[in-house]
């Protein structure tokens, strides 16, 4: 990951390849770009004035520095209207200023900070703190400078990359909230890192055993727990959903724990569970050969689930957080499963599976009563579910549905800081009782002609979770991109970590205090 540092030096003296300053929309310079100007002889104020820069969102405008500027070039970025400016908006803009940087071919750049509560500077509308500030720049930047180049040769020519990030602050006093602020920031986008790393590598490499062999190193890593259930384990359990989906690969599942212990030994722990198909052929129920290849992201859940336990032990949050990753490939063979059978669950409800293809709500079934051992104070999980979600939001929003309003209307809130956006669904009767099999307890489709299947999905996992505060997201539209965002690359994109954390840290101050 590339390298952060900060320094206090002013923007005439600071030397670096590239300076970097965020601008509100308008029509003259003001603040801070006004002030820096007047010793450029009016450049800036002639770029605003022939319309060339006007500081709206993502806009950029690159100039080559001039005396008495010790910047070899200076890149304006825009942020938009100043009373909406809000922090995705930040972490857009620094992620499309880092971009260019890169596309430039510079080595070093550096992003001025503001003095915090000056008006021009910070920019009403984001009522962010100076770390924040800062934190969210770094986020942008680095999550921005991502690639996974893992299977490259080498070229001769080696491609640009950054090498340093530097956050110029406005005076000295900010300097050890802004390096707080990085080394927050770099803790999440490294995490985030990470589970764009394992959605990112192909399914010959990323088995369910490669899973476990990477939760076991985050364990060692950074202090936490670590178990892995094999085939055997689960059979004791009763996990006739999981293994029946694993039934025809021969690839052996795993069901992973991963464990932070940042609470008091007897709290009730917050249980996130991840769906972990680290391959989705659709089983006997085929999916069509166009773009299956992007199956390999069926297990983001799993992936978003070791990243968010990652950041989560590295940041050390004073939580008892429990992961739960269950990972199987669903293949079709002679020894699959078939339309028709019957699992039994390890709830002990059994379910008639209709289509094969809906195997992630299967393994996710024996997870969540799994979960439920831990009488956790709520029950979150992830996965790539239903390609309904993505007919009802597009690619914008990752759809929440559960049994718990306020727990729901929370993450929601996380989301709309951090860029992962969710959409509230309903769980009606009318849904759960679509999901009653005539000849099971349930079955894992809903018949012809209800629809909702993003719902009916969510009401067949809701038979799982009994009482417990339970949330679902249905990641499946917003886990993988097909084109680059200025934050995102195309392809994996890390959707739920830092909304996760976000979350985390809010109920562990909410803990404290109460």
């Amino acid at each position: 990951m590339t390298k952060t540092t900060t320094k206090s030096e002013q923007l005439l003296t600071h030397k670096t390849e590239c300076l970097i300053l965020f601008c509100i929309e308008e029509k003259t310079p003001s603040g801070k770009l006004a002030e820096l100007d007047t010793k450029l002889k009016g450049i800036l104020n002639s770029s605003f004035k022939n319309k060339r820069f006007q500081g709206k969102l993502n806009q950029t405008l690159l100039l080559n520095a001039a005396k008495p500027m010790r910047a070899d070039h200076l890149l304006l970025v825009g942020l938009g209207e100043e009373l909406v400016v809000t922090a995705d908006k930040l972490r857009q803009a620094a992620g499309t200023a880092a971009k260019l940087a890169e596309k430039s071919k510079f080595k070093t750049i550096s992003f001025y900070i503001p003095a915090e509560n000056s008006a021009k500077d910070v920019y009403v509308g984001l009522d962010q703190p100076n770390d924040s500030f800062s934190q969210t720049v770094v986020e942008g930047s680095l999550l921005s400078l991502y690639h996974f180049d893992e299977y490259k040769q080498p070229a001769k020519e080696k491609p640009n990359r950054i090498n340093q990030i530097t956050l110029l602050a406005h005076a000295k006093s900010q300097v050890s909230s802004i390096r707080s602020a990085v080394s927050r920031g770099r803790k999440l986008a490294s995490a985030v890192a990470t589970s764009r790393d394992l959605i990112s590598q192909p399914s010959n490499t990323a088995t369910p055993s490669y899973l476990a062999g990477k939760a076991k190193e985050l364990a060692k890593s950074f202090g936490m727990n670590c178990k892995v259930l094999s085939t055997r384990d689960m059979k004791q359990l009763g996990m006739g959903a999981l293994l029946g989906v694993s039934k025809g690969s021969e690839e052996p599942p795993a069901f992973i724990i991963l464990e932070h212990h940042g609470g008091t030994k007897n709290d009730p722990p917050i249980v996130i569970v991840g769906k972990g198909i680290t391959f989705d052929t659709g089983g006997i129920s085929l999916k069509p050969p166009a773009n299956m290849d992007e199956m390999k992201m069926d297990m983001s859940g799993g992936s978003i689930t070791l990243g968010t336990l990652n950041a989560a032990a590295a940041l050390k949050i004073p939580l008892n957080i429990v992961g739960l990753v269950p990972a199987s490939e669903n293949m079709p063979s002679g020894t699959a499963i078939k339309p028709g059978d019957i699992l039994k669950s390890m709830s002990g409800k059994t379910i008639e599976v209709l289509n094969t293809d809906a195997e992630g709500r299967l393994i996710l079934a024996d997870a969540l009563t799994y979960a439920a051992r831990y009488k956790p104070k709520a029950l979150i999980n992830l996965a790539t579910l239903t390609g309904a979600v993505i007919v009802a939001l597009g690619h914008q929003a990752a759809a929440v549905l559960g049994n718990n309003d306020e727990l729901a209307t929370r993450l929601q809130q996380c989301g709309e800081v951090t860029g992962e956006r969710l959409w509230p669904l309903p769980i009606w009767p009318e849904h759960e009782k679509a999901m009653k099999s005539d000849i099971a307890d349930l079955k894992n489709i809903a018949s012809p002609g209800v629809g909702a299947g993003t719902i009916t999905a969510g009401a067949f996992l809701k038979a799982f979770v009994g009482e417990l505060p339970w949330c679902h997201l249905d990641i499946a539209g917003t886990s993988w991109s097909g084109e680059e965002r200025p934050y995102t690359p195309k392809g994996a994109s890390g959707f739920g970590v830092r909304l996760l954390i976000r979350f985390l840290e809010q109920e562990a101050k909410n803990a404290q205090s109460s």
